[in-house]
């Protein structure tokens, strides 16, 4: 086969968008990711190269595991935003959520009391403000997301990569009162 062979000769993009053959945004058509995911699928699927030679047959499972682990990264905004920022050179290994937001200490304290005193009522209240700050944080992200996809600067990733710290730090803490109530 003609586009067989044509493959093999083809170097495989490892970067998530090339390979799906759409920009390097943070915001994106998720339907049409779908679309362009289901269309690769069909186009690389080992089947179809079960009589095809070795370099086909491995071709078509790199193009396989790349599109599945594309379509997962791509698919989740968050986890989209942390790869749009290593493309950039970003260093996303030190995103701990470790330190504390200064806006956040006095909840913290706040929580830790609760923590330490069972105060159940206390932590849902907790939880329940936890929760709204991380919808927050999506709204603003979604927002960073608009600006940098028209405009991209290094900038805007900068301000995305320490929204993408806070919303961290405050999905651990949610966690941490999660792990309370199923105690």
């Amino acid at each position: 086969m003609r586009t067989r062979a044509a493959a093999v000769e083809r170097r495989l993009p490892d970067n998530y968008f090339d390979f799906f053959e759409i920009p390097h945004r943070l915001s994106l058509d998720l339907k049409e990711l779908e679309k362009r995911f289901y269309a690769l699928s069909r186009k690389w699927h080992p089947d179809r190269f079960a009589r095809g030679s070795a370099e086909e047959k491995e071709l078509a499972l790199d193009a396989s595991a790349i599109l599945n682990d594309g379509y997962r990264v791509l698919r989740d905004p968050i986890q989209r935003a942390n790869y749009l920022l290593k493309e950039h050179g970003f260093d996303i290994g030190e995103q701990q959520g470790k330190d504390v937001p200064p806006e956040l200490l006095e909840e913290v304290f706040e929580l830790n009391m609760a923590l330490e005193e069972s105060d159940e009522p206390a932590i849902a209240e907790a939880r329940k403000r936890f929760e709204g700050m991380l919808r927050e944080v999506d709204s603003e992200l979604e927002k960073l997301g608009a600006e940098y996809d028209q405009a991209p600067s290094r900038d805007t990733l900068a301000t995305v990569r320490a929204t993408l710290n806070r919303r961290k730090y405050i999905q651990n803490l949610v966690l941490r009162t999660e792990t309370v109530r199923h105690e």
